[in-house]
């Protein structure tokens, strides 16, 4: 008997707040990576790592599976996909099942105390992607959702969900370099166009010559995104 999806573990690297925790972050990566690796990374690009006064971080590994864009070798990867394009359909049964899983995880920040209006989904990549179904699918009363160089496919079945209208949904925050080789800018910006257009506040951050890598002005810029969506117990109060 298959085991039941938040019966799935999911390793994960956390950074604790410096003070009081009130808010959560969780910070998907990119296909293949892990969530060690993405801290490294970030601690790497701003010779820091990325830490708040009153929030946690919380970076998740993906399980292993078959990965079809690596002939079905396994990868981590929050899903599976038939290639990196925006033209293909979704592999929507890996999806939903990690959105799932993923639902744990905010159900557990939930327990320990902190309000889903104080949750913050967000990634790299693929974990970018992941974290606009687990939102706006899913969950669409956390604090926002941000993305950096992701995006979705052309009939994304969040589009499809959000035309039905009626609800509030987050604020979406992405960065995307004009120089990126393998999820194209213009990949990008459709995303960001098509969820204004069903009712989304977006900010989209075009950051020139940069490819698909993170470099530390979008860093920066989502560090302060994180402190609007996220702000602290007293007015100014700072990472």
């Amino acid at each position: 008997m298959a085991a039941a999806p938040t019966a799935v573990h999911l390793p994960r690297c956390v950074v604790s707040p410096t003070g009081r925790h009130s808010a959560s972050l969780i910070f998907l990566h990119g296909s293949g990576h892990s969530g060690q690796g993405q801290r490294e990374w970030i601690k790497q690009v701003l010779n820091r790592d990325l830490t708040f006064q009153h929030i946690k971080i919380i970076y998740p590994t993906a399980p292993s599976r078959p990965y079809t864009p690596l002939k079905g070798g396994l990868s981590n990867v929050w899903f599976d996909r038939l290639k990196i394009s925006n033209d293909c359909p979704e592999h929507l049964e890996s999806i939903d099942r990690m959105c799932q899983v993923l639902s744990g995880l905010i159900d557990e920040e939930i327990k320990t105390g902190i309000q889903k209006n104080r949750i913050l989904i967000g990634g790299f990549s693929m974990g970018g992607c992941m974290a606009m179904h687990l939102a706006y699918r899913n969950h669409p009363d956390v604090a926002g959702v941000f993305v950096l160089s992701g995006f979705l496919n052309k009939a994304s079945a969040i589009y499809q969900d959000l035309q039905q209208g009626g609800r509030v949904l987050p604020e979406l925050f992405q960065c995307h370099g004009s120089a990126d080789e393998l999820v194209l800018h213009a990949w990008g910006e459709e995303t960001n166009s098509k969820l204004k257009s069903l009712g989304v506040s977006t900010t989209f951050h075009s950051l020139p010559k940069l490819n698909h890598e993170l470099n530390k002005t979008e860093l920066e810029k989502l560090k302060s995104w994180i402190l609007t969506r996220l702000p602290g117990e007293t007015a100014g109060q700072s990472a």
